[in-house]
């Protein structure tokens, strides 16, 4: 080493300086194979829930948009409510027998809303109504977390937050939202304990009976239910998972069986759900109905079934743990079960050839067809945000569809406020009425008259004053030529059929006159939301024509 010269010093270094000397300044760390790794943190977990909560914002705006006054099952389920409540608190005969024709128990879902609806009113029960699905979405989110991943999760809660069945439940005070809610549950409890030992699973059994005893209709997803325990299973406890399936069989029947046998619900199940009566919509009509309804979430959910049955890792890293997960016939099965459940609803309607009611019972299969939705979004997406504009696209076509067909439904039935106003005067609890939809106005003047004093358009029987009895049409026509009813409310379309006879009987009808023609504005019952057709709803003018007895 050559000396080095400072001034007039020479200066020659040390072996050791002569080792520093060459060594460096500072050591690089060893470069990942990888930019960022698939594995759980902390700023993960929060940009998950932020995003979660932005879903449930925006949804529950979707909801809260819609307005309009009672429907007709809202009042009779809140009515029933409060004489069920009144029963309960102050042993109040309850007159009317809602347990031989609800779809529910009486002592369920109407009692808890009945309580809400005294305090805070229609608003009060509508909104639990909204808490009911937010918790859903918020459930599905997490099940479908530990099934695939947080994105999978998010974009499942996303695509169904905006469908129409979704939008409409969260603002309507009827059975639907807490027995989605409840078998969101009884979901969240089968994926959450899928590692755990095989009893722990017994959890779920009495959520998911809760959720037919709220609506029988939920007794048609128990069996994805069961084959969810087993499926989730299969990767952590192989030998017990079929174990596991079979303790939650016997469970809910147990719950099921103790339930029928100690209430006296059977016959409205049988009327409402198991026994009902057959209507005359066509198959093909159903089915174009359904595809309008949940379509681009349904096929959102094939094209990730499949998707996942070919290729198992979700994530973008190749050195994601877990790249030994499910099997291609496990994960077969998985993608088919989800996807077939979605197909329940329309199926058994098209049984019935009924559409009543169907929008709302194809939100319960779109639950369980969400999570494969969640995964084709985030394959259609790709690796690293790639194809964004693609998921952008689906959400916002499904958005669209959703919103133009929510506002469609809420504006179906006429804004009552001017009828109700009108009647108030002119009720009381001697009176014997007739309406299109009595329950409207028996919730709204509940003070005044009672559910047994108002006879519907939906059948009738009369005995006259020469002891004849008559049914049917006959017995409206027979009642109104003889003075029956003190008042009689018309809304012009409901049951048309013996709507043009109560008409009939009243011209010249030297018992009643004319009190007051009120118009109301609402979506035409001729045209029906299509997929492909999201202009504004055709709009129906209408009056509400009252009678009144001279």
């Amino acid at each position: 080493m050559t000396p080095t010269q400072h001034g007039s010093q020479t200066f020659s270094p040390t072996p050791a300086q002569v080792d520093d000397h060459h060594a460096p300044a500072h050591h690089l760390p060893k470069a990942p194979t990888v930019a960022w790794s698939s594995a759980g943190c902390r700023r993960r977990t929060w940009i998950s829930r932020t995003v979660l909560l932005t879903i449930l914002a925006f949804q529950a705006a979707l909801s809260l948009r819609l307005s309009n006054t009672a429907f007709q099952d809202e009042a009779l389920y809140l009515t029933a409510g409060r004489a069920e409540v009144s029963h309960l608190l102050h042993g109040t005969a309850v007159q009317t027998d809602y347990a031989a024709y609800f779809s529910g128990s009486p002592r369920l879902y109407p009692v808890l809303a009945a309580v809400v609806d005294s305090r805070f009113g229609l608003s009060g029960a509508r909104m639990l109504s909204l808490f009911f699905m937010l918790g859903t979405t918020a459930l599905l989110y997490s099940f479908t977390r530990r099934l695939f991943n947080e994105r999978a999760g998010l974009a499942a809660a996303g695509l169904f937050s905006v469908v129409q069945s979704t939008i409409v439940m969260g603002h309507l005070a009827t059975y639907d939202a807490p027995a989605v809610f409840l078998l969101a549950s009884a979901t969240w409890i089968v994926v959450r304990t899928a590692g755990m030992s095989a009893p722990s699973v017994l959890l779920a059994a009495p959520v998911a009976v809760l959720a037919v005893g709220v609506k029988y209709a939920a007794g048609l997803y128990l069996p994805t239910i069961v084959a969810l325990a087993l499926l989730t299973a299969l990767p952590h406890r192989r030998r017990s998972a079929f174990l596991r399936a079979l303790l939650l069989v016997l469970g809910m029947s147990a719950l099921l069986v103790l339930g029928m046998y100690s209430t006296d619900l059977s016959a409205g199940v049988r009327q409402t759900t198991t026994n009902r009566e057959h209507g005359s919509d066509g198959a093909v009509f159903l089915l174009e109905q359904s595809i309008a309804w949940g379509g681009p979430l349904f096929l959102a959910a094939v094209a990730g079934g499949i998707s996942y049955a070919r290729r198992y890792r979700l994530h973008e890293s190749p050195l994601a743990p877990g790249s030994s997960g499910p099997g291609r016939v496990q994960r077969s099965l998985l993608g088919a079960l989800m996807c077939a459940t979605a197909l329940l609803a329309p199926a058994y309607q098209m049984h019935l050839g009924t559409v009543v009611a169907l929008f709302k019972h194809v939100g319960f299969g779109l639950l369980f067809a969400a999570p494969m939705a969640g995964v084709g979004l985030t394959r259609l997406v790709g690796a690293h945000f790639r194809h964004t504009h693609l998921g952008i696209a689906l959400w916002s076509a499904t958005l669209c569809i959703g919103i133009s067909q929510a506002d469609w439904r809420f504006a179906s039935w006429p804004d009552s406020s001017t009828m109700i106003g009108t009647l108030s005067s002119h009720v009381n609890r001697k009176g014997h009425y007739l309406s299109s939809t009595p329950e409207v106005p028996v919730y709204y003047l509940h003070d005044r008259t009672t559910h047994r004093q108002w006879q519907s358009v939906f059948g009738m029987e009369y005995t006259d004053g020469h002891g004849v009895r008559h049914t049917g049409t006959d017995a409206y026509w027979k009642a109104l030529r003889n003075g029956e009813f003190d008042l009689v409310v018309l809304d012009g379309f409901t049951n048309p059929r013996v709507n043009g006879v109560i008409t009939d009987a009243l011209k010249g009808n030297p018992h009643y006159r004319l009190l007051a023609a009120l118009p109301f504005h609402s979506a035409s019952n001729d045209v029906r939301p299509h997929l492909l057709r999201t202009v504004p709803f055709v709009e129906h003018t209408g009056h509400y024509r009252i009678w009144l007895k001279r």
